[in-house]
């Protein structure tokens, strides 16, 4: 029979930062089954010619809108176990970088994209409208700032002691970057596209990755209560 001492107590903040990090392996996994789902079911669409973006456009449009901002919230959530999880500047860097990321996929669902390359299908192409204008804003604000916090969370990971989870994140956040910018030069050839879909993926990749490994790294909900007088002595 264990004494008091050892009998395991609740840890509440833990068990809610893992649940807020829990949130960034799911929001990847949801937006792309989604909206490979929206894009394998609406007529015209052609995976190697269409950005998932084009979906917020037509009548189904609003489907892929809630799908970006359903994932957004789920972004916002593990950015703020981030900044529950690591309480120093790299923490602070890593969750707010991630939070203007779930901002921009927010802001892009408001402003949708021009349609290109005939989809959908009952509305001219090659127009330039302001919304255009400003979901293509958006996005580079957002592919800048989910880089930029795989290179903050890099610079973490290689503090704990966890190289190759840094490289990785180095190497993703690169490929963030170039896929979006080659991407975006090169939107209206399927290699543009294809470029655009590694960039998108890459970032959900580095998402996963980050809240998994911080998710490892915070502290079991279920600790002894001699583990506890352990940690404060």
């Amino acid at each position: 029979m264990s004494t008091p001492s050892e009998s395991p107590a609740f840890n509440r903040s833990a068990a809610i930062t893992r649940s807020l990090l829990g949130w960034g392996v799911v929001a990847g996994p949801f937006y792309v089954v989604l909206g490979l789902s929206l894009a394998l079911t609406r007529p015209g669409f052609r995976l190697p010619d269409h950005a998932l973006s084009l979906l917020m456009l037509g009548e189904w449009g609003w489907l892929q809108r809630v799908n970006l901002i359903l994932s957004a919230l789920m972004v916002l959530a593990a950015a703020i176990g981030f900044l529950r999880a690591i309480r120093n500047g790299r923490g602070l860097a890593i969750a707010v970088l991630t939070m203007i990321y779930a901002a921009s996929l927010i802001l892009s669902a408001i402003f949708p994209p021009d349609p290109v390359n005939g989809f959908p299908v009952d509305l001219p192409a090659g127009t330039v409208s302001t919304s255009g204008i400003l979901h293509m804003l958006f996005g580079a604000i957002g592919f800048v700032a989910i880089a930029s916090a795989s290179f903050a969370y890099a610079d973490w990971a290689r503090s704990v002691g966890s190289r190759p989870r840094a490289t990785a994140g180095i190497v993703l956040g690169v490929v963030v970057i170039v896929g979006f910018f080659a991407g975006a030069a090169l939107s209206l050839t399927a290699v543009g596209t294809a470029l655009l879909w590694i960039a998108v993926l890459a970032g959900w990749t580095w998402l996963a990755i980050a809240s998994a490994h911080v998710y490892a790294w915070t502290p079991h909900p279920f600790i002894t209560q001699k583990q506890v007088e352990e940690s404060l002595a």
